[in-house]
C-alpha cells in the first residue's frame, strides 16, 4: 500500500508532519479527517512515488516505454476546453448550487456527471483543494489549463461578494456566447472550403486524366498549329504531370515562411491589420474582435472585477495585436487615472459608437451595461456582416468554377474545330 506524507493541524491548532498508509489520496485524506486531523498538504511519498512511476511504466506496455520522453509528455498533456465545454461544467456546477449542495459535495458530484472535455480528475482535486481550506478561485489556478485567468478572477469576484451561483451562471452565458459566434464563423466558412476543395480536385484530375487522352489525338495531327489556349494548357499539364509534387512542396514552404513572420511581432501586427481592412471578410473580423471585447470586459466588470485587472485578462483573451495593443495603452491609461472612454477613443482603433456608449455608462455608473448592450449590437450585426459574406462567396466562388471549367473546355473544343477545319481542306 502506498505512502503518503501529510501536513494536518490537530483541533488544538498544533501542527502535525507525518506519513500515512492508504489505497491512494482521497482515502489518505479521509483517514486523517477521522482521526480528528485538518489536513493542509497530502501527497504521495518521494520513495512511493517513484516506484508507482516504475510500475506505471511496466504497466503501460513496450509501445510506450519506446517513446521519447518529450513526445510522451505531448501525447498525454491534457488539451484544453472547448468554450461550450466551459460552458457546460459552468451550468452544471450552477444547477448543483442553486439545488443547495455544499460546493465539496457539488464538486463530488460533477467528477461523477462526466463533463465532456473536463476530466473528472479536475472535479475530484478542486474537491481535495477546497476540503483543505483553499478557495474555488485559488484552486481552479492551479488548473490554468483548464480554467483561464477569465475563470478564475470571476469566481474570486463571486466569492467575495457572496453571488457565487450568479457568477457561474453569468460565465456559463458568457462561454455560450462566444461558442455561438465561433460556430457561426465556422459555419460561413464550411460552404467555401468545400467548393474550392471540390474544385481543386476536378482540375487535377482533368489535367492529369483527361487531358492526357486527347494529347494523343492533338499529337497525332502533324502540320496542324494549335491555338494559344490549348497550347498554354498542354503546358499546364506537363507541369502537373511532371513535377506534381512542386504544388505541395511551394504550399508547405509559403504556410512555413508565413508562420515564421506571424510569430514575430511586426510580422504579427501586419497580418492582423490586415485581416481587419481587409475586403468583406474585414468588416467579419472587425465586428467578432469588438463584440469579444465588450462581452469579456462587460463581464468581468459586472461581476466586480476591478476595471485594471479587467483590461489585462481581457487583454490576454483577445488574439488580435492591434487590439491587445489599445486594450494595453488604455490599462496604462486608466492608471494614470483617465476615464476609460478618453483611451478608447485616443487608440483609433476602437469605433466611436462603443466610445459613446462607454461615455454614457461613466456617466450613469453602469459602464458593464454599457458594454453588454455594445456586445449585442455587434453580435447583431455580425450575424448579418456573415449573412453578406457567404451571400457573396457562394456566387464568386460559382463564377470562379465556370471559369476555370470554361477555359478548359474552350482550350479542347478549339483545338478540336481546329484538327476538323484542317481535315476538311
Amino acid at each position: 500500500m502506498p505512502k503518503f506524507a501529510y501536513k494536518a493541524r490537530r483541533r488544538s491548532g498544533e501542527m502535525v508532519q507525518d506519513e500515512i498508509d492508504a489505497a491512494d489520496r482521497p482515502a489518505a485524506v479521509l483517514k486523517l479527517q477521522q482521526t480528528g486531523l485538518f489536513p493542509l498538504m497530502v501527497e504521495m511519498a518521494r520513495g512511493a512515488a517513484v516506484a508507482a512511476r516504475r510500475e506505471r511504466v511496466a504497466r503501460g506496455g513496450s509501445t510506450a516505454s519506446l517513446l521519447p520522453e518529450a513526445l510522451r509528455r505531448v501525447l498525454q498533456r491534457q488539451r484544453k476546453p472547448r468554450l461550450a465545454e466551459l460552458a457546460t461544467y459552468a451550468q452544471q456546477l450552477t444547477n448543483l448550487l442553486k439545488a443547495g449542495m455544499p460546493l465539496t459535495l457539488a464538486l463530488n458530484s460533477m467528477s461523477h456527471l462526466g463533463s465532456k472535455g473536463i476530466p473528472a480528475d479536475v472535479s475530484r482535486q478542486l474537491k481535495q483543494d477546497v476540503m483543505e481550506g483553499k478557495s474555488l478561485s485559488e484552486a481552479m489556478s492551479r488548473q490554468p489549463r483548464v480554467f483561464s485567468d477569465l475563470f478564475v478572477n470571476m469566481v474570486r469576484a463571486g466569492e467575495q461578494s457572496g453571488a457565487m451561483v450568479d457568477v457561474l451562471e453569468r460565465l456559463a452565458h458568457h462561454f455560450e456566447r462566444f461558442s455561438e459566434v465561433r460556430q457561426k464563423l465556422i459555419s460561413a466558412m464550411i460552404y467555401p472550403a468545400v467548393v474550392c476543395c471540390v474544385g481543386v480536385v476536378i482540375i487535377f484530375f482533368f489535367m492529369t486524366v483527361m487531358l492526357p487522352k486527347f494529347l494523343v489525338i492533338f499529337e497525332g495531327m502533324k502540320g496542324v498549329t494549335l491555338p494559344a489556349s490549348t497550347r498554354l494548357l498542354i503546358g499546364l499539364s506537363d507541369l502537373f504531370k511532371g513535377y506534381w509534387w512542386l504544388f505541395p512542396a511551394v504550399g508547405l514552404v509559403a504556410v512555413i515562411l508565413y508562420n515564421r513572420y506571424k510569430a514575430t511581432e511586426p510580422g504579427a501586427l501586419a497580418i492582423d491589420r490586415l485581416y481587419m481592412r481587409a475586403p468583406v471578410l474585414g468588416r467579419v473580423v472587425r465586428l467578432t474582435l469588438f463584440s469579444q471585447f465588450a462581452r469579456t470586459l462587460g463581464t468581468l466588470l459586472q461581476n466586480g472585477v476591478p476595471v485594471l485587472t479587467a483590461l489585462r485578462i481581457t487583454e490576454q483573451v483577445i488574439g488580435n495585436r492591434v487590439i491587445r495593443a489599445a486594450i494595453a495603452g488604455t490599462r496604462e491609461a486608466v492608471t494614470d487615472g483617465k476615464s476609460l472612454a478618453q483611451p478608447l477613443a485616443r487608440s483609433e482603433v476602437f469605433p466611436q459608437l462603443m466610445i459613446d456608449l462607454v461615455r454614457i455608462g461613466e456617466e450613469t455608473g453602469d459602464v458593464a451595461g454599457a458594454l453588454r448592450n455594445v456586445a449585442e449590437t455587434y453580435e447583431n450585426e455580425l450575424t448579418i456582416a456573415l449573412r453578406v459574406m457567404t451571400n457573396l462567396i457562394e456566387p464568386a466562388m460559382i463564377i470562379l468554377m465556370a471559369v476555370g471549367v470554361g477555359f478548359l473546355l474552350f482550350s479542347v473544343l478549339s483545338a478540336m474545330f481546329q484538327i476538323t477545319a484542317n481535315l476538311g481542306r
